[in-house]
């Protein structure tokens, strides 16, 4: 992991490999952002000009690196583009400098130190700065230069962040940074799993690899094998897992500060390996289907988090784990499974598999009574359709919860956008011969699927559900602080939210 460290050096005297510094968006030109001042002072007052010259405008996700000047300890200038200058006495936007950061530890990948020394007018800016450089400095290699014979291998990810206009001795900066290194961490961990390749991820290895966090940071791992799903009469996890040869798991992590504080309930969809089942997707579909346990590494690492940030919260995380393949035992298209909750469901298509699995976590952890439960799965292709490939959507049974949970996500710098649950959809999923089937009216397939889950939400208990199926897993080039791959979609959010319970923002 990117080692993180505040420091009272000039950006003239540290020495690192590369000294960061950011540049704006001006109406006549770029514009030297604070924190560039001494290279500025450098280049004779000239840096702005020298930029342009080579073509920098200031514009976002820019990167212009130059030699650096006499009297700059650090031999590379790397000026990132911030977006359009700030109106006058307004900060920079904290996503803003959290994706400026990470697109310069993006481009630093194989550097041992870079200094950060972008504007920083409070502990808040240097957190987001310190958010993006480590999030942006991430990278999956496990698999990668494996061969004895093999020389050089996968660049590693920057080794060293050094903020600059940071204050060490100040508890505001250093709760700050501390706070920083814990999310990425975390974020980076649920980004490990989501990458890792699933004939090495199984629901059984999930299960392992919470139990051994578990014991690492003080939360109780509870977990039940196929033995007990079938016994306890999981109907939906073990339904969706019949058909492979790697079986299902439910994993229940408690994290508890006291008798007193609130319960927030995390759920989230852990399907190792979606190949639909026997309703098949088609080919070129399911390629990255190991993404499909993105829900469950959010909830996770956020569990994981708040342990280790001590929130003045109980948090409770429940990873619905299985591996939805075809085979002579697996569910088929007609049959019908009874529930956890004793509600029986017409599977009418098994690549709606997700729903099943969250039906019985919704329920179990709905019989704890919590203050509030969160899903999270990345659940539909209709939601990607609906909102493209960076914005989760968000559906409640609470109106205001809902808008809570959107403007928690806005604060992060997370994209998300509050979606209905139209009552008249429910009709769709009738069934003739069991309570509910699993597939609805196929317009509004992300809104079906949200009122399928609240069918299974205790009563009077405050719910939302995040459709995280856009964002979870990036195909693209890699930009700002996301990269190719597993991106830890919604973690920022959970974590969030569950910091605002514990400061008694939520009633």
């Amino acid at each position: 992991m990117t080692a993180l460290t505040l420091s009272t050096a000039g950006a003239a005297t540290l020495r690192a490999d590369a000294l960061v510094v950011g540049v704006a968006k001006g109406a006549k030109g770029p514009v030297v952002a604070p924190g560039a001042e001494t290279v500025d002072t450098a280049f004779d007052g000239r840096l702005a000009a020298v930029l342009e010259t080579l073509g920098a405008t200031g514009a976002e996700g820019e990167v212009t690196k130059l030699p650096s000047p006499s009297g700059i300890k650090a031999p590379v200038v790397l000026a990132v583009g911030l977006g359009a200058v700030p109106e006058q006495g307004e900060p920079y936007d904290p996503e803003v400098l959290r994706r400026a950061a990470g697109t310069a530890a993006r481009v630093l990948h194989g550097s041992k130190k870079a200094a950060f020394s972008l504007p920083t007018e409070a502990a808040e800016d240097a957190e987001a700065i310190a958010e993006g450089a480590l999030f942006g400095a991430y990278s999956y290699t496990a698999y990668q230069g494996g061969a004895k014979e093999a020389k050089g291998g996968p660049k590693q990810p920057l080794a060293e962040v050094a903020l600059l206009g940071a204050k060490p001795r100040d508890k505001a900066y250093k709760a700050a940074a501390e706070r920083a290194q814990v999310l990425a961490e975390e974020l980076n961990r649920s980004r490990d799993l989501i990458n890792t390749p699933p004939n090495d991820l199984t629901p059984e290895s999930f299960a392992a690899i919470a139990a051994a966090a578990g014991k690492d940071h003080g939360i109780k791992v509870q977990i039940l094998d196929e033995k007990a799903l079938l016994k306890g009469g999981y109907g939906g996890i073990m339904g969706v897992g019949q058909g492979s040869a790697n079986p299902p798991r439910l994993v229940k992590l408690t994290y508890t500060h006291s008798k007193d504080a609130k319960t927030l309930a995390l759920v989230g969809k852990g399907i190792t390996y979606d190949s639909g089942g026997i309703s098949l997707k088609p080919a070129g579909h399911n390629e990255t289907m190991k993404c499909d346990m993105s829900g469950a590494a959010a909830v996770f690492a956020a569990v994981v988090a708040a342990a280790r940030l001590g929130l003045a919260v109980n948090v409770t995380g429940w990873l619905a784990l299985a591996e939805n393949m075809p085979s002579g035992s697996a569910v088929r298209p007609g049959d019908v499974l009874r529930m956890y909750s004793g509600k029986t469901v017409e599977v009418l298509n098994t690549d709606a598999e997700g729903r099943l699995v969250l039906g019985d976590a919704l329920w179990k952890a709905s019989e704890e009574k919590p203050d509030a439960i969160v899903d999270v799965a990345t659940l539909t292709g209709a939601m990607v359709l609906a909102l493209g490939n960076r914005t989760f959507g968000v559906m409640s049974n609470d109106e205001a919860f809902r808008t809570v949970i959107h403007e928690t996500a806005e604060e992060v710098g997370e994209q998300s956008w509050p979606m209905p649950l139209p009552a008249e959809l429910r009709k769709g999923m009738d069934s003739p011969i069991a309570d509910i089937a699993n597939m609805g009216e196929r317009m509004g397939g992300g809104l079906v699927a949200g009122l399928f889950l609240q069918e299974f939400v205790g009563e009077g208990i405050t719910w939302a559900h995040l459709d995280i199926a856009g964002p979870a897993f990036h195909e693209g080039a890699p930009y700002g602080y996301t990269p190719k791959g597993g991106t830890g979609s919604s973690v920022r959010t959970l974590v969030r939210l569950a910091e605002r319970i514990a400061d008694g923002e939520l009633g």
